[in-house]
């Protein structure tokens, strides 16, 4: 499955919700100004600011200089000026640099577990329009190894995943054959090599995976842990990557609902890179979690 089988990437998320109340506050404080208070209850801009230093001050905090009041104003102008400065902060943050998620399951351990807390580059792979991921200016491109947040495209048009953002690791570039056979993964005819570490303990939400093979796949861009179902290898494919899409799997590769389920990730569909952790609880507070990860 590719781009055009996909569901639209637009949800309404939390930066949607964000960006809605930012443009309905703006109306609210502009037609305000321009219709409903002219008596004066302001204080006005000193002389010597420009007509374009006023307009990008209001831009930033619906107002035209810092000792602007709102307190004879109506309820629903004060709060719209008041909380529209805060908001648009977070909304440049989580639309530009960084954006918070929380890791539901359990199909990226042992890199991340149910209940960690992860930051995602918003700017890693390029700059994009939030709300609509429109890249306006690249950097680069996702890397094999690279784990990356993305929208899921929903081929099968299925309600409870429409919108759904979901995290996996990229093992295949456009252009890139890749074969996953007996948990061996090969990559352009080139077999991938395996460290093994002692089996896995699994905590938490995790302790299913206990007795789990840990092993360290060495995919040369990007090394990186996964698991492996002692008793049963997981779900084998073939496949070609088609020009501007991903092919991404779980680490936890027996747990993982990932391209070799339901095809390609699109390139407009990835929203960013995770590259840590900055809480965890799931049954219980674990700082210990905190941190960087491959």
């Amino acid at each position: 499955m590719t781009l055009e089988n996909a569901s639209p990437f637009f949800a309404w998320d939390v930066s949607s919700y964000l960006a809605l109340f930012l443009i309905t506050a703006f109306v609210i404080v502009s037609l305000d100004h321009l219709f409903f208070n002219k008596s004066g209850n302001t204080v006005h801009s000193t002389p010597d600011k420009t007509g374009f230093t006023k307009f990008v001050y209001f831009v930033m905090f619906l107002r035209f200089n810092k000792n602007e009041k709102y307190l004879n104003r109506p309820k629903i102008v004060q709060w719209s000026a008041e909380f529209f400065p805060v908001l648009l902060l977070v909304f440049m943050l989580r639309g530009f640099l960084v954006e918070p998620f929380r890791i539901p399951s359990n199909s990226m351990m042992p890199t991340l577990l149910t209940g960690d807390f992860i930051l995602v580059s918003k700017f890693d792979y390029g700059i994009s329009i939030p709300v609509l991921n429109k890249k306006i200016v690249e950097f680069k491109k996702p890397e094999r190894g690279d784990a990356v947040v993305f929208r899921y495209p929903n081929y099968e048009k299925n309600s409870k995943y429409q919108g759904a953002d979901f995290i996996k690791r990229v093992v295949g570039v456009p252009g890139d054959e890749i074969i996953y056979h007996a948990d061996v993964l090969r990559i352009n005819g080139e077999k991938i090599s395996y460290e093994d570490y002692a089996d896995y303990q699994g905590v938490e939400s995790g302790a299913g995976m206990t007795g789990f093979k840990h092993k360290r796949e060495l995919i040369k861009e990007n090394p990186h842990d996964i698991l492996l179902d002692p008793n049963q290898a997981s779900r084998g494919v073939k496949a070609v990557v088609p020009e501007g899409h991903y092919f991404v799997m779980g680490d936890n590769r027996s747990r993982s609902s990932d391209s070799r389920f339901w095809g390609f990730v699109p390139e407009s569909y990835i929203i960013g890179k995770a590259f840590g952790i900055w809480m965890h609880y799931d049954d219980s507070l674990k700082l210990d979690r905190v941190g960087g990860f491959d």
